[in-house]
């Protein structure tokens, strides 16, 4: 398979005549190419210094030329060289075309990752190449958390493009928390005056001693939104907005203090939360609160279209019921609606906006948190403390997303030695990761239907920066796309060493694209974080 990541289903580099990119090649696309079309341009032109001239309806011999057969998967693809052609790259939709060219620039070598050209000749070469290649799962996504820490947005459009070249197709974007509200919402102002920004922020974990005295935030205008989402969708890439409700949301109830449980605590003297972990402020089950989040997903509606984002996704998780069960309002609620407890109290509240975005064409997904108490019919789950509640979900029938917190949540240290940065929880290494099995054993092959496919989640409160993210997430979003593309033996039969030779070659793609990754040895002098406490968990994770 030579250095391709992810490993193709059949085929690869091979003895025979190749072809060679020059300033001759031209770019011939039919229709339903054109995004690819315009991607090749702008990525292999810029390397190469080469026009990629429009070629005329008959290929040359010297020809990249894009076409689309719907009798392949829609997002497989064929990438072949032919003496009579050059370079022919046939998808099964425009996604499928597109996932290869993803392949085609990592045949032409690492220099076709970089901005501008290094060589002075303006040619790169390919093997004789034949590959079929389609995906195991619809759903590989990426959860980017942006609440916590603030990336701004050419860091974001940055992440699309590393998503697109690992053949990655979601982006899922943490858009609200304690900490931080990241959207703009013309009819609520205060929620980006206030809610996005906080005076300091812990720096490490929350048992850490040290602070950031420097106030930290960042808001997305609703252009930057549609820009966003725009770029994302030129990479065939879905991003699924998520809003926090009705935990994690004391960024929200500081902007608008009527939505926190006045009854219980002074809601006017919240700011937003400079500190991490589970926070007790928790929205009020009114009236008002249903209102005002309808209004902020209707704004949202109109930022993230249907085609792009069939789902929302409303949080649900580590929603504590304290303030609930302290609060005569939240009580006179549960006995206005007859339900048994504050569980189905927030199931009530995760089902009136399931029902909501169900009748505007959406559906709902929310972190398997809201199984308690009942699920709506139609939402999905995000199953993240581990296997079981993708499990109970699939059973019912429910669609899930597997990204169980002991496999894939890459703010989990890499290693478990003294100088990991800010060490957080299990040790999850790159070949932990790539023996992560989306699908448990012993799902029913009906439930088993039911697992969308995979994505890997990245919270931020120990990553400040671009730099830290990097750290954290590569090279080990490798091994991850790996798994949710390729169709892989069982994970004690995968070839990890052989992953690990290809890798070599795709350090220098990722050197090539500026990703600042863990190096295999360790962290560099500059990636290093003495003195910063962390909160290490030793020993194997519950596998559950």
């Amino acid at each position: 398979m030579d250095n391709l990541i992810p490993a193709p289903v059949r085929g690869g580099g091979q003895d025979g005549p190749g072809f060679t990119l020059d300033r001759s090649t031209t770019l011939t696309a039919q229709a339903g190419t054109e995004t690819t079309e315009r991607w090749l341009r702008s990525t292999l032109g810029a390397a190469f210094g080469l026009p990629l001239a429009p070629g005329g309806p008959e290929p040359t011999g010297n020809t990249l030329a894009l076409g689309v057969d719907p009798a392949l998967d829609p997002e497989g693809y064929r990438l072949v060289t032919e003496p009579t052609v050059g370079v022919r790259l046939t998808g099964g939709s425009a996604a499928g075309v597109f996932r290869g060219a993803q392949t085609l620039r990592q045949l032409l070598g690492p220099e076709a990752f970089r901005r501008a050209p290094v060589g002075a000749d303006g040619k790169a070469g390919i093997p004789f190449t034949d590959i079929e290649d389609s995906p195991r799962f619809a759903w590989r996504g990426l959860m980017l958390d942006v609440a916590r820490h603030f990336m701004p947005k050419e860091d974001v459009l940055r992440y699309l493009d590393l998503l697109a070249a690992h053949k990655l197709n979601v982006f899922h974007f943490h858009l609200s928390d304690d900490q931080g509200w990241r959207v703009e919402i013309r009819r609520y102002p205060r929620l980006t005056e206030v809610g996005a920004w906080r005076g300091r922020t812990k720096y490490g974990h929350r048992a850490s001693d040290l602070w950031d005295e420097t106030p930290h935030g960042g808001y997305y205008t609703q252009d930057d939104i549609r820009e966003i989402v725009a770029y994302a969708a030129a990479r065939h890439i879905r991003v699924v907005p998520e809003i926090d409700i009705p935990g994690h949301s004391q960024a929200a109830i500081s902007a608008y203090p009527e939505l926190g449980n006045t009854d219980v605590i002074d809601t006017t003297a919240l700011s937003p939360w400079d500190d991490w972990g589970i926070n007790p402020n928790v929205l009020a089950p009114t009236e008002a609160t249903l209102r005002f989040f309808e209004g902020v997903f209707e704004e949202l509606l109109g930022l993230f279209p249907a085609d792009t984002s069939p789902f929302i996704h409303v949080g649900g998780d580590e929603c504590p019921k304290d303030q609930w069960k302290q609060s005569p309002t939240a009580q006179a609620r549960i006995a206005e609606l007859g339900l048994a407890d504050e569980d189905e109290l927030q199931s009530w509240f995760i089902r009136h906006f399931d029902t909501w975005l169900t009748a505007r064409g959406r559906r709902l997904i929310g972190w398997d948190e809201i199984l308690e108490g009942g699920l709506a019919e139609g939402a999905a789950v995000s199953s993240w403390r581990g296997y079981a509640g993708g499990i109970a979900a699939a059973e019912a029938g429910h669609d899930v997303v597997m990204c169980p917190e002991q496999h894939v949540y890459l703010d989990y240290r890499q290693d478990g030695g003294p100088d990991e940065p800010m060490p957080i929880a299990y040790v999850r290494t790159l070949e932990d990761v790539y023996r992560f099995e989306p699908v448990p054993p012993g799902l029913s092959e009906e439930a088993a239907r039911h697992i969308l496919g995979t994505q890997a989640n990245v919270w931020t409160e120990v990553m400040q920066n671009r730099a830290r993210v990097d750290y954290q997430v590569f090279p080990r979003l490798a091994a991850f796309a790996e798994v949710a593309w390729s169709r892989l033996p069982a994970p004690a039969e995968r070839d990890f060493a052989g992953f690990e030779r290809r890798m070599t070659t795709h350090y220098a793609r990722l050197d090539a694209l500026g990703v600042g990754y863990r190096p295999p040895g360790g962290p560099s002098p500059a990636q290093l974080r003495p003195g910063v406490l962390g909160r290490p968990i030793e020993g194997p994770p519950p596998n559950r």
